[in-house]
């Protein structure tokens, strides 16, 4: 078999589902470097090869058309495409605004459960530490 049939073949990847806290072990089925199909790993000591809705269709998101694939930035009120680093000013500007009018608790983040725990975690680490806050939630539970 050459290397241009091995990319190509089916490929299959064990991982954790990020959804929620419970663990689930999750195979990831991945064909010509899209996944393919997403099934319960059945050595997995707390879903036993099962798997709710959003841990074997959750990641149908990724191939939306619809997906943002860059920031938007209202100016003279109208979103118009931005640069990454107007956008984070932006954002800078506005939540040091805020936290300086109304103080660091008028702020909150609710995180997302696509996220990763390690993105979670600095989300938290963020909102505690500079912006001042405890005020932050996730849907990663169960």
């Amino acid at each position: 078999m050459d290397h241009l049939q091995q990319e190509q073949s089916p490929r299959a990847m064990e991982t954790i589902c990020s959804f929620c806290g419970t663990g689930c072990g999750l195979t990831v089925k991945v064909e010509d470097d899209k996944i393919s199909k997403v099934v319960g790993t059945k050595a997995n000591a707390s879903s036993h090869g099962e798997t709710c809705v959003k841990g074997s269709m959750g990641w149908r998101y990724l191939y939306s058309d619809k997906r943002i694939k860059h920031p938007w930035i209202r100016k003279n009120g109208e979103l118009v495409p931005g640069t990454w680093e107007e956008a984070l000013a932006v954002i800078a500007d506005k939540f040091n605004g805020l936290k300086e009018k109304h103080g660091p608790d008028s702020l909150g983040c609710f995180s997302s459960s696509r996220s990763s725990n390690e993105l979670n975690y600095l989300a938290a680490k963020f909102m505690r530490t500079v912006i001042g806050t405890n005020n932050i939630d996730s849907c990663n539970r169960t």
